[in-house]
């Protein structure tokens, strides 16, 4: 029996179509379906037309449950290992905590431009958790709460500036001192043209690199016609965009398509620009990848050993 859908109407929050959700994740929107109505995994916001709406909290839903299967549970083992849907209970404070208090610690901080709050709360998270857990239950969602709360005009672009060169130095320097040891691909990362904010594509840089990549790190504002020449010196495997707001106009319908064309490596966007134009990036010939960094990194490795195979069969035929 089908269960009950979410009964607030979708146009209340920020959600997209399933065609969207199936391009950020991988999974296809017959498989999404299913997970909605025979398993109860994820339960959908309506649209008043009846279409399904995906929130964030859906898209990193369904985000876990790979990560479930990918580690050997069945799909029928998952839902007992899952939080309860939305809609259906309050997450309750094991769930929640102590991610929103750090969070709310750091977010506290900023407006009193206080550093030494800053230093004390982030060492603490270090010193009881890894990097990967800091960075997907609270540094990754305090940037994008922070970006929510600027564009709301909550906050200054003081308070912003103030944050990102906090994170950025502290990011900059762990990535510095990084062993060079790895052997992976090399991936070229770079942010969007535009945009200033390099702290995505940092933490990205660093869980790249924890799983063996090799990076060329290219930061802010990266023009897109100086890449292909850099994946040519560079010898890169593939490239990797990051962003948290939309570009200007031209630069993922005109300038993306055109690198994608420019290059014979696959072209990756990730951030929250990547949520937002999911349809504009695919149309580019770009991937998306949206804001979870360890299913992104996923995709990836995913992706380049597919386009590895063919490779590898050819030479095997010669």
């Amino acid at each position: 029996m089908m269960k009950a859908l979410r009964s607030r109407p979708a146009e209340d929050l920020e959600t997209f179509p399933i065609r969207t959700v199936a391009s950020l994740t991988g999974v296809n929107p017959i498989t999404l379906r299913a997970w909605e109505r025979r398993y109860d995994l994820i339960r959908p916001l309506r649209t008043q037309s009846g279409h399904r709406g995906y929130t964030r909290d859906d898209i990193d839903r369904i985000h876990r449950i790979l990560a479930l299967i990918a580690k050997g549970m069945t799909i029928g083992q998952v839902r007992p290992a899952l939080p309860v849907p939305a809609g259906k209970a309050r997450k309750t404070a094991a769930e929640t905590q102590p991610w929103r208090g750090y969070r709310e610690r750091l977010i506290a901080a900023i407006p009193q431009f206080d550093e030494d709050r800053l230093e004390d709360v982030y060492n603490e998270l270090l010193s009881l958790y890894s990097t990967e857990l800091v960075t997907a239950k609270v540094l990754s969602p305090l940037l994008e709460q922070l970006g929510e709360r600027w564009q709301s005009a909550e906050g200054s672009v003081a308070e912003e500036h103030f944050f990102a060169v906090y994170l950025r130095n502290k990011l900059g320097a762990r990535f510095h001192h990084r062993s060079r040891d790895k052997s992976g691909p090399r991936l070229l990362a770079a942010c969007l043209p535009g945009e200033h904010h390099e702290a995505g594509l940092l933490l990205f840089a660093l869980a790249a690199h924890d799983q063996g990549y090799r990076l060329v790190l290219l930061g802010a504002d990266m023009p897109l016609a100086e890449l292909p020449e850099v994946v040519r010196r560079g010898r890169c495997s593939a490239v990797v965009l990051s962003g948290t707001m939309i570009p200007p106009h031209g630069v993922l319908e005109d300038e993306l398509s055109s690198l994608v064309r420019a290059i014979p490596v696959p072209v990756f966007v990730g951030g929250l620009v990547s949520v937002l134009t999911n349809d504009t990036i695919a149309a580019a010939g770009a991937e998306p990848l949206g804001t979870d960094v360890g299913a992104a990194l996923q995709r990836m490795r995913a992706r380049l050993a597919a386009a590895v195979e063919p490779t590898r069969q050819g030479r095997r035929r010669r």
